[in-house]
């Protein structure tokens, strides 16, 4: 079975609700009390992740300390988590959502509609550098008949409005500044964050719904991936939450000690241009870079027999998912010849900004000697993630960069033209724009599925591979997520063995 077969076997093992997930230990046998140690490549730049705190919030923070109204759980459902209820009218434009009794946040207050309205507002406010803010923006108005009520208008249908809800966290309308701290209703509340080390989460006993099958969490947080998997060789960690190396899991397969798990990811390595600046406003130039990229040879220097080779934005695990790798394919000649007709027969020179941990700046090498075939200089810029944030997706200052995306069903970036990359099709941005106004799911997939084809065709990136999705444990380590989809990792469910 080819890559590409295996991942659409685990996509329709997750519709099937039977994804891989780590098994859980008889309940006698586990530690109620026990330290879960996870070990991580991304800390949180902060804890707000309204104001550019990265990945890393996600993973830490994403269903364990905070919570939405709904949630998108680890096999890509979207089940409801503090609504007890909820209805649409004919139309569509209104949504009524009944919230979940007896819930309360860690500072005692009691869960009310007046604190969904304020984490709404946090999530499409001006100021707010969350990414899903456009697919909030049909929101017209959300009223509070009652403390248990939030009634949510829109200008247009939003057939996906339940799956968005999921990325607002609700917050306690009485917070302020949640860069450094919390108030949350979920099954954690936020201990000791030492910043460039650790974050640990301490149970809530007073949580509204089932209580974790541990006493705390403690992610430590590493710069290289040797480091962390070094880590867990010495029990400095109890599971790292994604493998970045296929070179260690030789270290931990057939390993008795240890447990291999290969999950479902989401999480896409693309070379981005800025289609707004010269040369790459032009799409031959985008076209001939993509042809010159032998991503069958990247992808097994990076992950040997791991991870998928993509031709667009858009994984298996997305509805909207047509294999396009044929799209641009590897062919060198073909490459030099569309770069003569962009009028570069000679090449040119850019700069690509890279992030400064693994695997960009092998990945910024090895296209640095691809693109030499073609007469094309790159001069790499090493930057840290936090000069990425200011000077990449804020600022819109670079030409092109290396960066991995997490989220799940993300192709709707490429719909905002004011997004870092700047990609600006009319037609692609009404396809994505009518496909969330649409009657039926049928229909937004079709929408999607032309507008996935579109990008892939005017290559308005370089979508060099899909991640592996590979967790490990030590033995006695089970109940953890696999599939990591938004590169969130519960941890509430994790059992450590006595």
């Amino acid at each position: 079975m080819n890559q590409i077969s295996i991942r659409r076997a685990l996509v329709a093992a997750a519709l099937l609700g039977s994804v891989a997930v780590a098994p859980l230990a008889m309940a006698q046998d586990y530690d109620a009390n026990a330290t879960i140690r996870i070990g991580s490549l991304y800390e949180p730049q902060n804890l707000d992740n309204t104001a550019g705190a990265g990945q890393g919030i996600n993973e830490a923070f994403n269903g364990n300390v905070y919570e939405a109204l709904f949630q998108l759980t680890d096999a890509g459902a979207v089940e409801p988590k503090l609504v007890d209820s909820y209805s649409a009218s004919e139309d569509g434009l209104t949504y009524t959502f009944k919230l979940k009794p007896g819930v309360t946040f860690h500072s005692g207050d009691p869960l009310t509609a007046a604190d969904v309205k304020y984490s709404i507002e946090r999530v499409t406010a001006e100021a707010s550098k969350s990414s899903r803010k456009k697919s909030l923006s049909t929101i017209t108005g959300i009223e509070t008949p009652d403390d248990q009520t939030v009634v949510i208008t829109l200008s247009a249908r939003s057939i996906s409005l339940p799956y968005n809800l999921s990325y607002v966290w609700i917050v306690n309308d009485k917070a302020t500044d949640i860069t450094a701290a919390e108030d949350g209703t979920g099954p954690y509340t936020l201990g000791e964050w030492r910043r460039g080390s650790a974050l640990a989460l301490a149970r809530n006993d007073k949580y509204w719904g089932t209580a974790p099958t541990n006493g705390e969490v403690i992610y430590t947080y590493f710069t290289d991936a040797t480091a962390l998997n070094n880590a867990l060789l010495t029990n400095a960690v109890d599971v790292i939450t994604s493998v970045q190396s296929p070179d260690s899991l030789a270290q931990f397969s057939g390993n008795p000690a240890y447990t291999v798990t290969e999950g479902a990811s989401t999480t896409k390595e693309l070379l981005a241009w800025n289609d707004r600046v010269a040369p790459f406003d032009n799409v031959k130039v985008r076209k001939a870079l993509a042809k010159a990229t032998d991503k069958a040879k990247l992808l097994n220097s990076i992950w040997g027999d791991y991870g998928t080779l993509i031709g667009s934005f858009v994984p298996p695990t997305d509805p909207w998912y047509v294999d396009l790798t044929g799209v641009d394919a590897y062919d060198v000649e073909a490459a030099k010849a569309l770069l003569a007709e962009a009028g570069y027969p000679d090449g040119f020179e850019f700069t690509l900004d890279t992030p400064d941990y693994d695997p960009h700046p092998i990945v910024a090498q090895f296209l640095q000697a691809e693109y030499a075939k073609v007469g094309v200089t790159v001069n790499i810029n090493i930057i840290t993630a936090n000069e990425w944030y200011e000077k990449i997706y804020k600022a819109h200052d670079f030409q092109a960069t290396l960066q991995e995306h997490v989220n799940h069903r993300d192709i709707v970036f490429y719909g905002n033209p004011d997004f870092y990359w700047g990609y600006n099709n009319p037609e692609v941005v009404k396809l994505i724009a009518d496909s969330e106004a649409a009657a039926t799911i049928d229909e937004q997939t079709a929408k999607l599925t032309e507008a996935n084809k579109l990008i892939a065709e005017d290559a308005a990136s370089n979508w060099l591979y899909l991640y592996p999705q590979i967790v490990v444990s030590a033995a006695n380590v089970t109940g953890y997520p696999v599939n990591g989809l938004n590169s969130q990792f519960f941890a509430y469910g994790i059992q450590k063995a006595k």
